[in-house]
């Protein structure tokens, strides 16, 4: 979040407040009677803009405008993805709960994570739709239902209740959006083991490896490569 400097309104209070204190005490229907108010009020507003610090704002942050890359639906996830962000900046300086704001941050990270990935290799935007129109957009709903509640002030049971329950998701909620930046990286993960597998044996057949190290690596690929991971969203999950 972006800080930026106000100049402070009491001053100009001030200003409305010397114009009316005088117009209830004294007569205000001469050329004279505006100009000594004027001066007065000119006077006490030097003096407190003088002594009132300026006032400092938290201002959200506009997202950054890219060019269009010419691919329709990677050009709005960009959009959309942007936006996405902004508001999670946003609602972590608005939650003060610190542990929540833990979690803002965990998020925002690994969808800025996930933006870029497929930004860099737009083939990926297939496997990431589910998250776009659906985990990311109710997430958000969700936080902005917390920070609502939180603002109100009272512990009513509803308040209390739908609040503790939006804390309970949000580890659930990080595990699954880790998961989805995982999933981008199964085909690639395959690749590289492929690629180690066929290195290492020839690698063997030159002699250049022992079996004892082949064993090794093979071990490695075959638990690199096996299960499926699930994370639920409540009972909603992200299958990968």
């Amino acid at each position: 979040m972006a800080t930026v400097k106000r100049k402070s309104v009491v001053p100009y209070y001030a200003v409305g407040g010397v114009w009316l204190l005088y117009a209830a005490m004294f007569p205000l229907y001469k050329t004279g009677h505006f100009i000594l108010v004027a001066v007065v009020s000119y006077l006490v507003f030097l003096m407190l803009r003088g002594i009132c610090p300026d006032v400092e704002e938290q201002a959200a942050e506009k997202p950054k405008e890219e060019k269009p890359t010419g691919n329709t639906e990677l050009d709005k996830m960009i959009r959309d993805g942007d936006l996405a962000i902004a508001e999670m900046k946003r609602l972590n300086g608005s939650i003060r709960d610190e542990k929540v704001s833990a979690y803002i941050d965990r998020l925002e990270d690994v969808s800025g994570k996930i933006f870029a990935q497929v930004k860099a290799d737009p083939s990926r935007l297939p496997q990431i739709r589910k998250f776009m129109d659906y985990y990311l957009p109710t997430t958000l709903k969700i936080l902005n239902a917390y920070d609502r509640m939180g603002a109100q002030g009272v512990s009513g049971e509803n308040i209390a209740g739908t609040m503790q329950k939006v804390e309970n998701m949000l580890g659930t909620i990080v595990t699954a959006f880790e998961k989805q930046l995982d999933a981008l990286f199964g085909a690639e993960a395959m690749d590289i083991s492929t690629d180690i597998t066929v290195l290492e044996n020839l690698m063997q057949r030159e002699g250049l490896v022992t079996d004892e190290l082949h064993d090794t690596v093979n071990d490695n690929v075959d638990n690199a490569s096996g299960g499926s991971a699930v994370a639920g969203m409540g009972d909603i999950k992200l299958e990968l």
